[in-house]
């Protein structure tokens, strides 16, 4: 029997970020179902997994709140298959102080369950 440890964890929780990014490159949604959609790019954080990089000042930001749900439409890179609907929820909202994305947060996704293929 296999025995879980603290790195297998770690190792289990950053392969879904790895699947998901070889799949999609951007997920777009609109908050509460009405229009703007907003559209971002697909990121891997060591540290948040699975996340997008969104400004500060950003208006969808104060829409989002840690553990709601929201049904974002991933997209695939290129015409590389369709796009899907997946129930995310978002995870955590952290400020970056490093890197080149100074004044932006890394936006943390935990897909819950998928809704289907989009046509």
């Amino acid at each position: 029997m296999e025995e879980k440890t603290a790195n297998n964890d770690f190792a289990e929780r950053n392969l879904e970020p790895r699947n998901i990014l070889n799949k999609y490159y951007s997920v777009q949604f609109s908050i509460n179902g009405y229009d703007p959609v907003y559209m971002f790019k697909l990121r891997d954080s060591s540290y948040n997994g699975l996340c997008i990089l969104v400004k500060e000042d950003s208006e969808v930001l104060k829409c989002l709140k840690v553990n709601e749900t929201v049904n974002m439409e991933y997209n695939p890179s290129a015409s590389q298959g369709n796009s899907k609907y997946l129930k995310t929820m978002i995870s955590d909202i952290t400020k970056n102080n490093h890197g080149g994305f100074t004044g932006h947060c890394l936006v943390g996704l935990s897909i819950i369950e998928a809704h289907g293929d989009h046509s």
